[in-house]
């Protein structure tokens, strides 16, 4: 990437991947911290926020700052995903309490300041339910001036994770998921349909978790919390990089392959719940011939992603070579 960095807010749910994420962002030269909020998701919000908190720590992040934004889902509880992150959200591994504290402001409120206070358009990033989000968009539709581009962890093409169709971030807070398509801003959606395919081979989790440096080792015990599959050639465990790849494709879009493509999200009870309707059809069908056509958002939806790019891309900057 060449040119000025570029300046984004990260809004997530801390969270094994969500670390992956953060420790990238801090150690990439192409992208500006600015702030990061929390919501209540992985694990609830307090947890959210202490993991935050340690993990920047832990990277040697500047003081950026952290705002604690909300504890639940604007309609439904809140359903954590701990059998996946561990009780503490972390994988257990034992992190430290942070000496840092965060800002003293709320989520919506520091979005917007550092929003507004940016010199260059922000490119903001949710790696988790879209709950601040959608309060943000609603409580100031002004910020969106200047907003450059919404890339947001979510969703899916196909097959989700929360259930057969639906992701965990989307179905978590599916009313908020539809707010955020209303942004009137770019929007890229980085689902599970690229997300579970970047992986980090096994040999490189090992030579991470074998680092003196803090946050590179942290990189490397994270990633084997999160295994993959064993890797062919070593035998040894690899670890997917989740959320961190939506990082990545902001430092390098080209890594993505997206679409242009009408997105909405299923609020109706039952199974649908929460998915995520990508429509890839070629013309109009039946319903739109008989009942006309709705207007429906239209959304960078990625459909591929060069995997050994982005390890390498995401390796380099986590170990600063």
């Amino acid at each position: 990437m060449t040119g000025q960095p570029v300046p984004v807010i990260i809004d997530c749910d801390t969270g094994v991947d969500d670390a992956l994420a953060l420790l990238f962002a801090v150690r990439h030269p192409g992208i500006d911290l600015r702030a990061v909020t929390c919501v209540a998701g992985n694990t609830d919000v307090d947890g959210v926020v202490r993991n935050t908190l340690t993990v920047l720590e832990q990277a040697g992040a500047p003081e950026i700052p952290v705002g604690r934004g909300a504890e639940r889902p604007l309609i439904e509880p809140v359903r954590t995903a701990r059998h996946v992150h561990g009780v503490d959200g972390m994988g257990d591994i034992g992190l430290p309490a942070p000496t840092r504290a965060p800002a003293d402001v709320d989520a919506v409120t520091l979005l917007r300041r550092e929003i507004l206070a940016s010199p260059r358009p922000v490119t903001l990033v949710p790696t988790a339910p879209l709950t601040n989000i959608a309060l943000l968009l609603r409580t100031h539709p002004d910020v969106v001036r200047n907003i450059e581009r919404i890339v947001f962890m979510g969703g899916a093409v196909a097959t989700g994770n929360a259930t057969a169709v639906a992701e965990f971030n989307v179905w978590h807070d599916p009313e908020a998921a539809a707010v955020l398509l209303t942004a009137g801003v770019p929007i890229t959606m980085y689902g599970l349909d690229v997300f579970q395919r970047v992986v980090v081979p096994g040999a490189d989790v090992r030579r991470l978790r074998a680092s003196a440096e803090p946050g590179t080792r942290l990189a490397g015990e994270l990633l084997a919390h999160r295994p993959s599959s064993p890797d062919p050639d070593s035998g040894e465990t690899s670890g997917g990089l989740g959320d961190a790849g939506a990082v990545c494709s902001v430092a390098d879009p080209a890594g993505i392959t997206t679409s242009l493509l009408p997105v909405e999200v299923s609020l109706a009870p039952g199974p649908t719940r929460g998915q995520t309707i990508v429509d890839r059809r070629a013309r109009p069908g039946e319903s739109e011939i008989h009942e006309g056509a709705r207007e429906q958002p239209l959304v960078d939806v990625a459909l591929d992603v060069d995997v050994p790019r982005f390890v390498k891309l995401w390796l380099s900057a986590v170990e600063r070579q």
